[in-house]
């Protein structure tokens, strides 16, 4: 019933007013607040290399429902002249640079969370391609600030290790050519990153909850969910593959000759709404 809500929130237009908090250092982010909601909890939205705030919440929509649903919703900017997020093993210059994209997302929602009254002691983490890979990054590295995180046509190093469980869902198409399904270099990237394949990302954040959990396959024409469920009988680290998918998220603009359906932001908030 959750899930169905969110899905008719999303399709209902919604006017979204956003407030920008620029640093000394010049670094930013943006932040849309909902109304009259006191200590709203966080979602953490983090654009793809060459995008920005603004470029990823206008193609995910994601404040759209979010905010209905009670949430503040966070998008932090990455740096150089094309945005990229330092994630360990890749992207861009601020791989090259060395920043510390980990130090910034905990200045980032430190300050959201003091100056707006915001409940942000654990904070939901998404993003795309480069950002999923950095809300991966940090889920794994900040693990206790993280209730949960959805990464979309991304991979983190799974080699990483987690200090502690956090639930994950990735959705990521097997077609995707810039960050290949099965790992590698991407045929659109070539920049000498060697992706960790996205079934060692799911195994290495199953892994973290233990062994005694139950998996599941459920396959819907192109989409294969394969689940990792906890004792509770709650999906903990959940797999959305989407054969024939490509680098993008679904649901969002630019996406209508994809082979599926489904909406990521959607998936996002329903998985969000299961680990409170």
């Amino acid at each position: 019933m959750r899930l169905f809500s969110v899905l008719l929130l999303l399709l209902i237009p919604f006017q979204v007013v956003a407030e920008t908090v620029r640093f000394s250092d010049g670094r930013y982010y943006r932040i849309d607040l909902p109304d009259d909601v006191t200590a709203p909890r966080v979602i953490v939205g983090l654009h793809g290399g060459g995008g920005g705030p603004h470029q990823f919440a206008r193609s995910t929509r994601l404040s759209d429902a979010a905010l209905r649903l009670g949430y503040a919703v966070i998008y932090p900017a990455g740096t150089g002249a094309i945005n990229t997020w330092n994630v360990g093993y890749c992207c861009g210059a601020a791989a090259r640079n060395n920043v510390d994209d980990l130090a910034f997302l905990d200045r980032v929602i430190d300050d959201a969370g003091a100056r707006f009254g915001l409940n942000a002691e654990r904070v939901y983490m998404t993003g795309m391609s480069n950002g999923s890979m950095m809300a991966e990054y940090y889920a794994a590295r900040r693990s206790q600030r993280v209730a949960a995180v959805v990464g979309v046509a991304g991979s983190f190093d799974a080699t990483a290790r987690l200090r502690d469980a956090v639930p994950l869902l990735v959705i990521h198409g097997t077609a995707d050519q810039n960050v290949p399904f099965n790992g590698g270099e991407g045929v659109n990237t070539r920049n000498g990153t060697e992706f960790s394949a996205v079934a060692d990302v799911i195994r290495r954040f199953a892994a973290a909850f233990g062994r005694h959990m139950q998996e599941v396959e459920m396959r819907s024409g192109v989409v294969w969910r394969h689940q990792y469920i906890d004792g509770n009988n709650k999906p903990v680290v959940v797999l959305i593959r989407i054969d024939g998918g490509g680098h993008v998220w679904p649901g969002g603009r630019r996406t209508q000759r994809e082979p599926s359906s489904i909406n990521a932001t959607q998936e996002a908030l329903g998985f969000f709404a299961l680990h409170p």
